[in-house]
């Protein structure tokens, strides 16, 4: 099964407190958190949260 990652917005005025980012079997091993941003408020403050 392809990795998912949860993420947390840590933008206080944001009122989304996290989403799920589901990659496909491909994704880059370079690939990660610094490459996305809050599908709400577009920042770029994000944390990854550990399970």
């Amino acid at each position: 099964m392809p990795p998912t990652q949860e993420v947390a917005c840590e933008n206080d005025d944001c009122f989304l407190d996290m989403f799920e980012n589901h990659y496909t079997y491909d994704v880059p091993d370079e690939y990660g958190i610094d490459e996305l941003v809050c599908p709400v408020c577009e920042g770029s403050d994000l944390r990854a949260i550990e399970l």
